[in-house]
């Protein structure tokens, strides 16, 4: 009777994952981990109540309780707790904005137990990063940024701070997403289920490396604790604000000059484009795209050599990029590609400018239009929706609720401003423009509209 001969297989890598503990870890990183305490006085609340008479003992009780009686706008110590990191042996320190916006003092505690003050080097409130730097007689343990693009779904994590005023505390979990936005323009966060809780803000989490892959920023609660969805900034966003806050004291991003959307699936065949990848250009104003030949109606699909997936790609890229660089832009224009060399401007110092007016259009009729009535712009139409006397196109005064321009989002008081990527300022312009559409076997039409003086494209059947 012969013998048979079990083959044993290896176990899947991923069943070695886990790890058995966290301790080396723990133990390496912990030293650069920081807790930040920050005073701010505050005046007093105007409060209704008793008024003691001076050396009262009761006026005491009641100050130091904070209750009502207390005299009006007398200043009052205001104390927040958050965590930070040191990223360099001569006492810079990473931390949220929000953790030490307007504070009087920043105390820095240490994994031993000393405490230091801190200064402010630099603050970026769209990312919700500021760096501060403390003197130290001794070299400072620091830790240094991982590459975030490299974590996975999956991957192992682990948080340090000072959660709810407890002092160094460490908790581990996984990557649960990537590619977070909250509300900032500039926004990649890693979201992670280890339990990261109120002062927790401003501290690292980690990959297996000992390497910061994130800056615990924010949490989804219903209670305002973990419940395991946790938010933290990537740190090739911040490693980018922190190399720019300790050069110059602030940021400096690059700025196109350029108002732009995504393009949907409709608007792409409105476009007669293959995909809907890139960004579209809504608006050029004067700046470095404009002085570069840009224009409205444009489809960039290529910035400084890489692809522009959409425009929070585009954003990112430009903001990336030196203020004053010369970079090759390629846009999409009428079927045809074209590469423009754009000189970038400084985002700070851009923002705030305003647009230049249009031309002044005549007075006509009013017809309806793809199941809206629509109007030319007059001066009288223009100063009731707030617009300047010289603006142009067509206004919409009513939308059918049936139609198809209801279902795109066109409302009464919308300004359309282009139809087919061409300027309208009559009615049987755009009526020349829907024929044009029809004719090259198109189902539906750009729409290039102003809502509030903001520029933006909506593709309308012309069915």
């Amino acid at each position: 009777m012969g013998l048979s001969v079990a083959l044993v297989q290896p176990a899947p890598s991923f069943a070695r994952a886990a790890p058995e503990s966290f301790a080396s870890l723990v133990e390496q990183v912990s030293p650069a981990v920081v807790n930040i305490t920050t005073t701010t006085m505050v005046a007093a609340p105007t409060l209704r109540g008793p008024v003691f008479p001076p050396g009262s003992p009761f006026e005491d009780l009641f100050r130091d309780f904070g209750m009502p009686g207390q005299r009006p706008g007398t200043p009052q110590r205001s104390n927040a707790l958050g965590s930070g990191f040191v990223i360099s042996e001569d006492g810079f320190i990473v931390t949220n904005n929000h953790v030490i916006e307007g504070a009087d003092e920043i105390q820095i505690e240490f994994f031993g137990g000393d405490t230091l003050p801190a200064k402010v080097v630099g603050t970026d409130p769209k990312t919700d990063i500021a760096v501060l730097k403390v003197e130290s007689d001794k070299p400072l343990s620091h830790v240094s940024f991982g590459d975030s693009d490299l974590a996975r779904v999956g991957d192992w994590v682990m948080a340090v701070g000072n959660p709810l005023g407890q002092g160094f505390s460490v908790s581990a979990g996984i990557v649960s997403a990537r590619n977070r936005e909250l509300s900032g323009t500039y926004d990649d966060y890693l979201q992670t289920d280890a339990a990261i809780n109120r002062g927790n803000s401003g501290g690292p989490l980690f990959n297996m490396d000992g390497q910061v892959i994130g800056v615990n920023t924010a949490i989804l609660s219903p209670n305002g604790g973990s419940i395991g969805i946790g938010f933290s900034m990537a740190s090739n966003v911040v490693s980018k604000v922190v190399d720019q806050l300790k050069k110059y004291g602030e940021t400096r991003r690059g700025w196109l000059g350029v108002k732009i959307q995504d393009i949907g699936p409709d608007m792409a065949e409105a476009m007669g484009l293959s995909a809907g990848a890139g960004a579209l250009v809504t608006e050029v104003p004067e700046g470095p795209a404009r002085d570069a030949g840009v224009e409205a109606g444009d489809v960039i699909t290529a910035f400084d050599g890489g692809e522009v997936k959409d425009t929070r790609d585009l954003v990112r890229r430009v903001a990336d990029a030196p203020v004053g660089e010369a970079v090759r832009v390629t846009v999409l224009r009428e079927g045809k590609s074209k590469t423009l060399l754009v000189t970038l401007g400084r985002r700070e110092l851009a923002e705030g400018e305003a647009v230049p007016a249009a031309v002044r259009a005549p007075q006509k009729a009013e017809a309806d239009i793809l199941g809206m009535r629509l109007a030319p712009m007059t001066p009288e139409l223009a100063s009731e929706l707030g617009l300047s006397a010289g603006a142009e196109g067509l206004v919409v005064k009513d939308v059918d609720q049936s139609t198809d321009a209801w279902d795109k989002g066109l409302r009464p008081g919308d300004v359309i401003i282009e139809a087919g990527q061409q300027p309208v300022a009559a009615l049987g312009d755009l009526e020349a423009r829907i024929e044009e559409t029809r004719a090259a076997g198109r189902r539906s039409m750009l729409l290039l509209i102003r809502r509030g003086g903001e520029p933006r494209f909506v593709a309308v059947s012309v069915s």
